[in-house]
């Protein structure tokens, strides 16, 4: 049973969530911890807006885990700043219809700022899962932004030890809050049939090796364009969205299979066909901090996984021996060719579940709430 968030403080509590992904995009952080919040409280997910509107409205979908997500329809004008005004129109008339007895505001994006920065919630959480700031098109503001949104926060939460070590000295509330995983849904995928499925069926030869969400800048196209030709026998089944990359992008080659994105359910009957997963991160400022939630996800599905030398996977999972960290696309080559071997070793996977035993979303979200928790009784008193 969930503890509420804000169970005691009046009839009407509700989180409100500004955030930079849409919901439908790819189910990741803020889906997994506002799903649960969306238990013990109203959660609304204020989306990035679209464009095209004949005058500004903020659309309602509700989600079947609770969430309702708030999609503004703005009037393109071809200026931020009045996009920020008609944003800011939206939030009020939205907070005054409402009129929640108690707010707590939780950001992914201090960009929100823009239009959110007047009104004042019980309670601010700042839940950093990224270095926005270092990523692709970035606007120049977002480092003043965050500033911003770090000065008036009651608590920062980071996706993973990097990010914990790059923002600790930056707020007098800084706690770590790793990526986790759905243990049962990914785990499902042990017990399902390794048959492939309609979209790989014409792969007849060599074994499958996978890769599963977002491929933008973070993405190393060189090394997956060398890991093909190294092992062209091995077939290599790339599933997601792009994102800020194009498809002549892409490396092509006849073992190289780009599926685009896959509903969050679908996951786990493709982890099952496969023999390993490799997540091929390019090393650059938009993956200084990252912490790949794939990481805890491959490893429940029961999959051998190597990866390039993204800090928070080489500490814990290289350290522990549950990924293989390679260096150069050679040494990426051979530790696929072990982590294949490897794909049915009952001992790898009693070290996996030992390792994942205390690690789940809903641990990582009690542990907020107790953050949370501790912190409102210490406003209040």
């Amino acid at each position: 049973m969930l503890v509420q968030i804000d169970n005691r403080f009046g009839s009407r509590a509700a989180l409100v969530c500004f955030s930079h992904l849409r919901w439908d995009f790819v189910y990741q952080r803020p889906q997994h911890l506002l799903s649960r919040a969306a238990r013990g409280t109203e959660v609304f997910y204020f989306e990035e807006p679209v464009f095209g509107a004949s005058e500004a409205l903020l659309e309602r979908k509700p989600t079947t885990s609770g969430v309702v997500v708030l999609v503004p329809h703005l009037v393109d004008v071809q200026d931020d700043k009045v996009h920020d005004r008609q944003l800011r129109k939206l939030l009020d008339e939205f907070l005054e219809v409402e009129r929640f007895d108690y707010l707590t505001a939780w950001y992914y994006t201090p960009l929100a700022l823009r239009f959110s920065d007047h009104i004042r919630p019980d309670f601010c959480v700042y839940d950093c899962m990224d270095e926005l700031s270092a990523f692709r098109f970035a606007p120049p503001e977002s480092v003043t932004a965050e500033k911003q949104l770090l000065a008036c926060c009651d608590v920062v939460f980071t996706g993973g030890e990097s990010l914990y070590e790059s923002k600790r000295h930056s707020h007098r509330n800084v706690c770590c809050f790793p990526s986790s995983v759905d243990k049962a849904h990914f785990a499902s995928a042990r017990a399902m049939t390794r048959a492939r499925s309609a979209d790989v069926s014409h792969v007849s030869v060599g074994p499958l090796v996978g890769f599963f969400g977002v491929i933008d800048e973070r993405m190393d196209f060189d090394l997956v364009q060398r890991l093909a030709e190294l092992r062209p026998l091995t077939q290599f089944i790339m599933l997601g969205p792009l994102a800020k990359v194009s498809e002549g992008d892409l490396p092509q080659a006849a073992n190289l299979h780009w599926l685009g994105g896959r509903n969050y359910l679908e996951l786990p009957k493709y982890l099952a066909q496969w023999d390993a997963g490799f997540m091929p991160f390019a090393l650059n400022e938009s993956t200084r901090f990252i912490s790949p939630t794939k990481t805890p996800e491959f490893l429940s599905a029961g999959l051998a996984v190597v990866s390039t030398n993204i800090a928070d996977v080489a500490r814990p999972y290289g350290q522990q021996g549950l990924v293989e960290i390679a260096h150069s696309a050679e040494e990426f080559a051979d530790a696929l060719d072990r982590a294949i071997s490897r794909r049915d070793d009952q001992h790898r996977l009693g070290r996996v579940d030992s390792f994942l035993a205390d690690k789940s979303w809903d641990d990582t979200f009690r542990q907020m709430q107790m953050v949370i928790g501790n912190d409102q009784r210490s406003l209040a008193s």
